[in-house]
């Protein structure tokens, strides 16, 4: 197999002031302009990641194409002022304590785009763990096509049950050049990272190479392997694999193979991980005029030896009832598509629900109900993935806004 994450030359900030720089990820907060409002106050005229991208929660109140362009100025004012310190053939080790106390670790390194697909069927060995909605990405496209840097916000999940790679890192620690150690903006926890290097990442390089080939020998035969999972930014890394596809058509073979386009910079982490944690999405069918607890039963219960339970409610009226499905993704895909079938029928609208409380108090309202999921199991990301493809959109969330990944170290892509 190809190398499909190596490290190479990543940018990181330098004599600025680092909790001004570092901002959450652009599609976070998308319905609260109040928090970029924020944001915006406490940055002021520092220098900051903030001036090099677009926060969706703008997109339709303010000129894309000027926003854009904006942006890549001001990538090339860092770049002239000195900013961005390069740091070659490295990866970083990245420690985020989150607001909750909890620690995740994760490693930032580079993919090769060429090994990534997030369509379904796919069959590459870095694949998306749910849906991708096509119209999402003209913004985000737009906005690359144009820069000389990418900021990363994607997280790709690594099944490491042994923990082989990312964690003996943290271990030793201490022989490793500390980068940064700080705390984030609006109470969102703190960051510190460790330069990889030298021998260090070559025995990393290694360790990934030989979990990878392990669980290439587990899979039936004729199977594709599927090494990583987009965890968080998928949209943002199939906008990368369309820049990337339009600029490989201009080159040559031997161009495309050193093009530094071809390489996104992602943050791996171990799913395995202590601090991540999945929760589900549930579906809530507001209105409409049927029985929807008679409804979903009919065509969801199987009996005895099934192997998901969910939830049915409507009003004070609470139902469990076992499901069969080749796969929590499947599962998931039907009760969907009956949620939209049920509408079609009866009337309402669709909405996804955070939280069990919260689903089962909007349930209590007349008219429709609501299908509360079960939480999916760490163990079964990649085999459902696997059998099945990505999972439909709005499945599971990791954590919430103020622990995802927030802007920080850049990768120079032209």
């Amino acid at each position: 197999m190809e190398k499909i994450f190596a490290p190479g030359e990543i940018l990181v900030p330098q004599g600025v002031d680092m909790e001004k720089w570092s901002v959450v990820a652009c599609d976070q907060y998308t319905s609260q302009p109040e928090y970029w409002d924020a944001v915006e106050r406490e940055v002021g005229d520092a220098p900051s990641a903030l001036r090099l991208i677009l926060p969706e929660a703008r997109l339709g109140h303010t000129d894309q194409e000027m926003a854009a362009k904006g942006a890549w100025a001001a990538m090339e004012a860092y770049l002239q002022a000195g900013i961005l310190k390069p740091l070659t053939d490295s990866f970083i080790l990245v420690r985020r304590k989150l607001r909750s106390g909890a620690v995740r670790l994760g490693l930032m390194g580079l993919i090769d785009l060429e090994q990534y697909d997030y369509h379904l069927g796919s069959s590459a060995p870095i694949r998306a763990t749910e849906g991708t909605v096509e119209e999402r990405l003209p913004p985000r496209v737009a906005v690359r096509a144009g820069a000389s840097l990418e900021l990363p916000h994607v997280v790709l999940f690594l099944d490491d049950p042994e923990r082989s790679v990312v964690e003996p890192l943290y271990e030793k620690r201490e022989e490793l050049e500390k980068l940064y150690d700080f705390s984030l903006m609006q109470r969102s926890g703190a960051v510190a990272g460790w330069r990889v290097m030298g021998q260090a990442a070559r025995e990393t390089e290694a360790a990934l190479a030989a979990l990878f080939a392990r669980q290439s020998r587990e899979l039936p035969a004729g199977a594709a392997p599927l090494c990583c999972t987009v965890g968080d930014g998928n949209h943002s890394l199939a906008a990368a694999k369309a820049c990337w596809k339009q600029r490989k058509a201009a080159l040559t073979p031997a161009e495309a193979a050193v093009c530094p386009a071809r390489w996104s910079l992602v943050e791996l982490v171990n799913i395995h991980d202590g601090g991540v944690a999945f929760a589900p999405i549930h579906r809530l069918v507001a209105g409409g005029g049927g029985d929807f607890l008679s409804w979903f039963r009919s065509r969801l219960e199987a009996g005895a030896g099934a192997g998901y339970s969910l939830t049915l409610a409507a009003g004070e009226a609470r139902r469990e009832i076992a499901v069969s499905a080749s796969s929590m993704g499947a599962l998931i895909a039907r009760v969907e598509a009956l949620c939209q079938e049920y509408i079609g029928t009866f009337g309402g609208s669709l909405d996804y629900i955070h939280g069990e409380a919260e689903a089962l108090a909007l349930a209590r309202r007349p008219g429709g109900g609501a299908v509360l999921l079960p939480t999916l199991e760490k163990g079964e990301l990649f085999s459902s993935v696997s059998r099945t493809g990505p999972f439909p959109r709005k499945s599971f969330s990791v954590g919430h806004a103020e622990d995802k990944r927030f802007y920080l170290e850049v990768h120079r892509i032209r």
